[in-house]
């Protein structure tokens, strides 16, 4: 009848053991905009895919795929995910019990000096032998054990928001890198191309100066153009390699090379997809991360304010023990004993409610956290919408630049060939010809670019797209 009270007491302590002190998370009200003062037009399945492959360059498909295979700082934060979660098992096993075993054998001798033993009443040296299996329940009566797991799950959840973090700001960088390698490349081809036309133009006025058809002067005045275009070509080379190297670090190997795709006037401009303040919230990793971390936080008041009530604590053990070995399985030699324990604070001179107070300050801590973060992301969609508009206006003017300063060269050497023109007009229209072209180049990656920002704000634009691991690279062209 007792053991069966016991049970019953048990079972009571476990279903009173549903409640846990401490406030429950409840996601707080934000004040966001109802809509983006840029918005784009609606583009069908743009974010149902992987974005970067929206640029159509198998090239650049494959430096992502390589990149999310190698990169180090994708591969510690997954390791970082393993961690987390083998900190929530750990956290969540006091909720169960925890049962043992041992076992234990001694060989004594007690001294016989004015001992019974002299008389044979104790075997004298003695043997003891036990074996015995063990059983332990804290039972969570107030809920610490459970905000605690509440928070170490909250936080397995953060690290993986984490994770998902590093992997986009690992493809926008390897996107933004590739681009604006490309807008180099093209940048270079322009400062060559200029450079044989002016050098050509230089050996032509060197034979005309020589046979006394033009002056010194105007043969300086080419070489002067000449050596302006190729003062340029080592500051390009330069980008080039320094944006190489940087893509090989993202890549996870060592400094080289980096294939090229399409050029950069074949890169197509993928279209924006529509976005409504609430999709930014479930896309945006840090916002998902600092959620997560404030539910942590809320729950760990709840483990701290536990702190003021009693823990209860159930043991058990069930063995035996003998002094010879051939005795130890029999029944005379069993043991067995079963209790309960209860403790609790008098007095802790601040201790426990230094804790509290300690936990509730978090908890403030991450919701201001939080509300940042959003306030942020907002601010960042912004910006990379006015970018991409703007700096699409920069290159439709930076266009009509280009062309308006080709017709201007064609024509000033039009005129200087027939006699109507002098020299300095044909060099006034190729000095401005050729640094429009560098700049159109240049303003044409940076709107590229614009559109990996956009997808970036808006926390990628895919549904766990990237969070497979990564197949056989695409084919990489030279």
């Amino acid at each position: 009848m007792r053991r069966i009270a016991f049970v019953a007491a048990i079972g009571l302590l476990g279903l009173a053991a549903g409640c846990a002190v401490g406030p429950d998370y409840r996601r707080p009200a934000v004040d966001v905009p109802d809509a983006f003062r840029f918005s784009e037009g609606e583009a069908r399945d743009a974010a149902n895919a992987a974005w970067w492959k929206h640029f159509g360059d198998p090239v650049l498909d494959g430096l992502v795929d390589n990149a999310l295979a190698g990169n180090k700082d994708v591969r510690i934060a997954a390791a970082n995910v393993e961690q987390a979660a083998a900190v929530l098992t750990q956290t969540r096993a006091p909720l169960f019990p925890q049962a043992g075993y041992g076992a234990e054998a001694s060989r004594n001798r007690a001294s016989e000096s004015g001992s019974p033993l002299l008389y044979g009443y104790v075997k004298n040296p003695s043997t003891d032998l036990s074996v015995f299996g063990s059983a332990s329940w804290e039972i969570d009566l107030w809920g610490r054990v459970r905000r605690l797991s509440e928070a170490s799950r909250s936080e397995l959840l953060a690290t993986e928001e984490a994770h998902r973090g590093v992997i986009l700001s690992l493809v926008s960088s390897v996107a933004s890198g590739y681009l604006q390698l490309r807008g180099l490349d093209e940048q270079l081809s322009i400062a060559r191309r200029t450079l044989a036309t002016y050098g050509e133009s230089v050996r032509l006025f060197e034979l005309q100066h020589k046979y006394g058809q033009v002056s010194r002067m105007t043969v300086e005045q080419a070489r002067t153009r000449y050596e302006t275009a190729a003062a340029a070509i080592p500051g390009i080379e330069a980008q080039i390699a320094q944006t190489e190297i940087a893509l090989s670090l993202l890549l996870g190997r060592n400094p080289g090379p980096i294939p090229r795709g399409r050029p950069l006037s074949e890169i197509a401009l993928p279209a924006v997809p529509a976005a409504i303040p609430s999709q930014v919230l479930e896309r945006r990793p840090d916002i998902a991360r600092s959620e997560q971390e404030l539910v942590a936080a809320n729950a760990r008041i709840g483990a701290a304010r536990a702190l003021y009530f009693p823990s209860i604590s159930l043991t058990g053990a069930f063995g035996y023990a003998s002094p010879e070995l051939s005795d130890l399985f029999k029944g005379p030699s069993r043991t067995w004993s079963y209790g309960g324990s209860i403790t609790g604070p008098i007095f802790t001179a601040g201790a426990i409610s230094g804790q509290v107070r300690q936990a509730e300050a978090a908890r403030k801590a991450a919701l201001l956290s939080y509300e940042s973060s959003i306030q942020s992301a907002f601010a960042e969609v912004e910006d990379a919408l006015v970018s991409r508009v703007k700096t699409d206006e920069q290159v439709k003017a930076q266009e009509r630049l280009v062309n308006a300063a080709r017709e201007y060269a064609r024509l000033a050497q039009m005129q200087y060939d027939g006699g109507y023109a002098p020299y300095m007009t044909v060099i006034q229209a190729q000095e401005q010809l050729f640094p429009a072209e560098l700049d159109y180049a240049r303003y044409r990656a940076s709107l590229l670019s614009s559109f990996v920002a956009i997808y970036k704000a808006l926390g990628g634009g895919w549904p766990g797209e990237v969070d497979r691991p990564a197949g056989p690279a695409a084919p990489q062209a030279k």
